[in-house]
Order: structure tokens, then sequence, then C-alpha cells
């Protein structure tokens, strides 16, 4: 089994109404229930970008805390979900279904193979 890394960007949902929410939430629980029942959920959810006392900063190498990313980056990730997968098809239709739940593009990434932790 593989653990695989699906994702989307903050902003991807950023077009919904106040209206739209509630049956978001709804679909994209519903993945996660999903998944669960299948054994293949590892851990997953949002970050809070709406509350003013969420802060994100980057620890450097030599211990120096940045606020915020870093200046090159672009992209933060909104949110996430961890599955744990056979094969890189099973990662892929677990996040055709988390793009159809949150109604955005889903970014999907393997993580490595480490032989001392399985």
């Amino acid at each position: 089994m593989s653990k695989y890394l699906i994702s989307f960007e903050k902003g991807s949902m950023d077009h919904f109404t106040e209206a739209d929410w509630p049956e978001v939430g709804e679909a994209a629980h519903a993945v996660v229930r999903e998944a669960k029942d299948a054994g293949v959920f590892v851990f997953g959810g949002g970050f809070d970008y709406v509350n003013d006392d969420v802060e994100h900063a980057v620890v450097a190498a030599d211990g120096m805390v940045v606020d915020g990313p870093y200046p090159e980056s672009k992209e933060l990730i909104g949110g996430f979900m961890v599955v744990d997968v056979t094969t890189r098809e099973e990662a892929l239709v677990w996040a055709a279904k988390n793009a159809v739940a949150c109604r955005c593009a889903q970014d999907v990434r393997k993580f490595m193979d480490d032989p001392e932790l399985d």
C-alpha cells in the first residue's frame, strides 16, 4: 500500500456563496466517511484561513521563524486528505470524488516509501 496526498489550493473554493457551504461540506464529509468505511482514510482536514488569529509561519533550517509562506510561493494548501491505497489509480478515484464534492481541482502526490516504517 502507498500513501497519497490529495489536496486543493487555498482559494479554490472562494467562488461559493454562503448558501453553497452546507451542501459542499456535507458532500466532502460524505467522501471522508466513504474513505473511512473503505479503510483507506489516513488523515485529512481543511486549514483555517478565516479567523484572524490563525497565523502561518515558516521555520528555517537555522531555526529562524518567518511569518507567512516563502515569498516565492504563490499557493497554499486549503485542505487535504491522505489515503493509503494499493495503486495510483485508486488514489485518482478518491481525488475525483473529492473534486466533485468540493467542486474544485485536486492535486495528487505520492509519499515516498520509507522501509523503516513498513
